[in-house]
């Protein structure tokens, strides 16, 4: 799989996935990538793979920022504004990671992505039946 999540959804299509499992799925790519540097924090090659892993779940959510600023998006209007407020929480925290390394900041960013790619993976009728 390419490592540009642009790409990745310009090739959904020919996969058969739907945007759901799409996102789903770079979501969890991009968590895994942050948990595999945290995980292996005193690797010789950490620098190298962290800065990938984060450049990836960039592009990830600059995209989706994209996409929720779009006048015809489809989704509620404060849903869009959550969603967009927890991307720039994200950017913000990546940065600092950055900046100043350290794995324990890396455990918000993997939950964030993991939990909302586990979230996307469940039907729309299964969502609807916990909230009732």
């Amino acid at each position: 799989m390419s490592n540009n999540p642009f790409n990745v959804y310009q090739n959904a299509n020919k996969e058969g996935m739907t945007q759901r499992e799409l996102e789903a799925s770079l979501l969890t790519r991009a968590g895994l990538m942050l948990k595999s540097c945290q995980d292996n924090w005193d690797a010789p090659d950490r620098d190298r793979r962290l800065e990938e892993a984060i450049k990836f779940n960039q592009k990830i959510w600059s995209f989706f920022q994209s996409e929720l600023t779009m006048p015809d998006n489809p989704l509620p209007k404060n849903l869009r504004e959550d969603i967009l407020n927890l991307s720039l929480f994200l950017d913000k925290r990546l940065f600092e990671v950055l900046a100043y390394p350290q794995p324990q900041k890396l455990t918000i960013a993997i939950n964030i992505n993991l939990n909302l790619a586990a979230g996307l993976m469940k039907q729309p009728q299964e969502q609807l039946g916990k909230a009732v």
